[in-house]
């Protein structure tokens, strides 16, 4: 169920309508000062025995207590937000207003427990990066894997290190902390690159999908068209996707009010949009509107670009060749088996988009981790060429 209460900027908004109540009342009683001939900030004495200033105290107390009831607020919340640079302020908000850092849940509570996850996920960080990193050097060492389809793959490999290092390693060291925190600054950093290595990573996906396209389709303008700067191109425009699509989010994630020291407890191991937004004490529903447009917009044509250029692939070898699926297979079988475990996760979380399920937790943990680490075994393990290679750079190390 979409929840939407209205959630109000409470400190704000007291502040203006206590001004404008305000107002009126200082009138009323600059009229009555005249009326009885006493000075407004003076101890004289109206005809009923009590000077104006007490009046004045008494009034302003009553208004108070009014709008703390009106409004549910609380009596750190009545002073006026500090919009001045004081280092005691966050994007201008008093630290009285805002959190400074949020705690993250993680996945698990039991001590036990995260022992053990401590160590299996250090091996799969270490696996993933370091299986990465080797891709990288083979293909950049081997003349052999000069290719744009390697190109491609190298870059896919690089941001697939970014993409398993922006959040594991704190994940990895919360293991052994018991109070698990992150800034507010370290909290921004993180969902900026998740969506940056996230979106730059579906543009790239396209980019090899067009590659494969034009190497079978039509083969004999392939190092034509694939150029290198072309190549740079693919790799320069999915960059750029990436940090506008993340940068759009950012805009208006970063100056949102997050009134603490309330609740400001994230559901995961690292700053989750959606779980960071739900914590900002306004109506969050049509940022959250927003948030799924921006990202399901992105993802749902990729998918769809994806989706049509493995087919017209697939159906193209079909008729022009004997035995073309087997090839086709053969050929795609690596990349059509990233792109699910790149979409997968994706599919799931924007079927439901507001609800909360155990199973985000995995999801999580497969997109950050998993699919890192899985990505360098189906590239070698289902391509000859860079087996070989692998082979030959091992060998030139060893001896």
């Amino acid at each position: 169920m979409i929840n939407t209460t209205k959630r109000f900027d409470k400190s704000e908004m007291f502040w203006r309508e206590a001004q404008q109540v305000l107002v009126e009342e200082l009138k009323f009683l600059a009229e009555t000062s005249r009326l009885t001939e006493t000075p407004l900030s003076g101890k004289g004495q109206t005809k009923g025995g009590l000077g104006l200033e007490t009046q004045e105290l008494r009034c302003l107390e009553t208004l108070k207590r009014k709008f703390k009831k009106d409004v549910g607020v609380s009596d750190r919340n009545l002073e006026r937000p500090d919009n001045s640079n004081s280092p005691n302020s966050v994007n201008g908000w008093s630290n009285k207003s805002v959190v400074t850092e949020f705690i993250l849940l993680g996945l698990s509570s039991s001590q036990e427990l995260q022992l053990v996850l401590f160590l299996v996920f250090s091996v799969f960080y270490g696996a993933a990066v370091l299986g990465n990193i080797l891709i990288i050097l083979t293909v950049i060492t081997d003349s052999h894997l000069h290719s744009p389809m390697y190109f491609l793959l190298r870059n896919l490999s690089f941001i697939d290190v970014c993409q398993v290092t922006f959040a594991t390693p704190k994940m990895i060291a919360d293991f052994l902390n018991e109070h698990k925190t992150i800034t507010f600054q370290g909290c921004m950093s993180q969902i900026f690159f998740l969506h940056v290595f996230g979106g730059s990573e579906m543009v790239l996906l396209v980019a090899m999908a067009y590659d494969r396209y034009i190497a079978i389709c039509r083969p004999l303008h392939y190092l034509t068209i694939m150029s290198r700067r072309v190549c740079a191109a693919l790799v320069g425009v999915s960059w750029a996707i990436g940090i506008l699509h993340s940068a759009s989010h950012l805009a208006f994630t970063v100056d949102l009010p997050f009134c603490g020291p309330g609740p400001n407890k994230v559901d995961n191991f690292f700053c989750d949009l959606p779980l960071v937004i739900k914590l900002a004490c306004l109506d969050t529903y049509v940022l959250e509107i927003l948030m799924l447009t921006n990202s399901g917009l992105l993802s749902l044509i990729c998918f769809l670009l994806l989706l049509v250029s493995y087919t017209v692939i697939l159906a193209t070898v079909h008729h022009q060749a004997s035995g073309g699926m087997s090839k086709a297979l053969s050929t795609l079988s690596a990349h059509i088996t990233v792109v699910v475990l790149f979409f997968g996760p994706l599919i799931f979380i924007y079927i439901w988009p507001f609800e909360s399920f155990p199973i985000d937790k995995f999801i999580s943990v497969f997109f950050t981790v998993f699919t890192p680490f899985l990505n360098p075994m189906i590239y070698t393990l289902r391509n000859k060429d860079v087996k070989e290679a692998m082979k030959k750079l091992k060998n030139r190390m060893l001896f």
